[in-house]
């Protein structure tokens, strides 16, 4: 049944992609966030419909009136120099046929991010997007949230098979992404159910990334809960809010969450944890002495025996579960850089959007979305720093609805 409801689903929204290519990109966007053939038991397990809708949005892109050039930015441009420096690395690369794979499939991470900063420029269709994001992870995140409180937090919740986001730290950090962009879309609806129902569904997202027992997590919980105190207007209500909710969390977290916890300050004793600093210090060395880095899939015993002293065959080759260090690792300090300045810039767009959309009631939805993009991007960036997510199309796609934010601002005469 499961396989008829998608491909029934999938075909649809290929007959509409015919007409208007934007909603190839929508499809194509459920298809790699909540990869929902990869629920199936049957025949859609293994149809490839990402290649399919790829193929058929970009034909339909292509003889369509949609407008064909991209916004205007420098933004852009970094984002386009590091696919390009991501190419360059894969030429050099310690095993550049398996690093040529996976840079193929990074390419297709980043083609659908590329449609939609030409595609998706006006507030219907941002929204359409932030719909599939959101429901699409929310799925994972509201039915993990609900299990994580119906078995008191003692098993972990994972995410979509044949992911970024199936293991239960990186959908963690997937869902506390999305969660912003759910608080901006509850505001943004006009029954009083609906705000409640996603309400709901916010606080089930959030008891799903705390029951993962993940540190990145935790680390990014704690990175936005004290970047919104510290911006909110109202100091003190929130501050005792915050404390009425990490006291009942206290109160309903297993040992075993408390346990996993601890070991970010006893890391000295954690396999795990050790394993990530030798992974750190590789990526370093690597860098250290290739111009490019390792390139794509550096992370192998004949890559540690080679660039980290004292690393003996006997011992387990981590990646580097950094977005920061596996950047530096695979496309040494020139990547690690452009990878840096396009974050930080999509943090800057973000505060000088609000301040030109400033008594600006007609561009308020600009400034609200920007101020929630902006707790996103920093549940990446603190998140991520415990994990190997650098190629997740999440965090790419919020920084395309950034640039296109700006593009709004900077013409407010386009119509909506």
């Amino acid at each position: 049944m499961r396989d008829i409801l998608v491909t029934l689903l999938f075909f649809v929204g290929a007959c509409y992609t015919l007409k208007r290519p934007h909603i190839g990109i929508l499809v194509w966007s459920w298809l790699g966030y909540m990869n929902p053939h990869r629920l199936c038991f049957g025949f859609a397990y293994n149809l490839p419909l990402s290649y399919i809708i790829g193929l058929l949005t970009s034909v339909a892109y292509l003889f369509s009136k949609e407008r064909k050039t991209l916004p205007k930015d420098k933004l852009v441009v970094l984002i386009i120099v590091f696919i390009a420096w991501m190419g360059i690395t894969t030429l050099f690369a310690f095993n550049s046929e398996l690093a040529g794979d996976y840079y193929f499939r990074v390419l297709k991470i980043q083609i659908p991010i590329i449609l939609t900063l030409i595609m998706f420029n006006n507030k219907e269709r941002i929204h359409q997007l932030l719909w599939v994001i959101i429901l699409s992870i929310g799925y994972f995140g509201v039915k993990g949230g609900i299990f994580t409180i119906a078995s008191g937090g003692g098993y972990r919740v994972y995410g979509p098979p044949e992911s970024f986001i199936e293991e239960n730290n990186a959908l963690a950090v997937a869902e506390l992404m999305v969660t912003p962009l759910m608080a901006y879309m509850r505001n943004q609806l006009d029954k009083n159910w609906q705000k409640q129902l996603m309400s709901l569904c916010i606080v089930t997202m959030v008891f799903a990334a705390i029951g993962s027992q993940s540190r990145g997590a935790f680390l990014a919980i704690s990175a936005v809960g004290g970047y919104f105190w510290l911006q909110s207007n109202k100091k003190i209500p929130v501050a005792l809010a915050l404390v009425v909710f990490v006291a009942l969390l206290a109160a309903f977290l297993p040992e075993s969450w408390y346990q996993r916890m601890n070991t970010i300050d006893t890391y000295d004793h954690d396999e795990s944890a050790l394993g990530r600093i030798r992974a750190w210090t590789l990526a370093f060395n690597v860098a250290n002495h290739n111009l490019f880095g390792g390139g794509f899939l550096l992370w192998t015993k004949y890559t540690y025996l080679q660039y980290l002293e004292g690393f003996q065959e006997s011992m387990p080759a981590y990646v580097a579960h950094s977005i920061y260090f596996h950047v530096l690792g695979e496309h040494g300090w020139i990547g690690l850089f452009l990878f840096l300045l396009i974050f930080y810039l999509a943090w800057l767009y973000c505060s000088q959007i609000v301040k030109l959309c400033k008594n600006n009631q007609s561009a308020q939805w600009i400034s609200d979305l920007a101020k929630m993009l902006r707790l996103s991007i920093l549940a990446y960036l603190s998140g991520g720093a415990f994990l190997s997510l650098p190629y997740l199309d999440l965090p790419w796609h919020l920084v395309a609805i950034v640039i296109l934010l700006k593009e709004q601002v900077s013409q407010p005469a386009k119509p909506q």
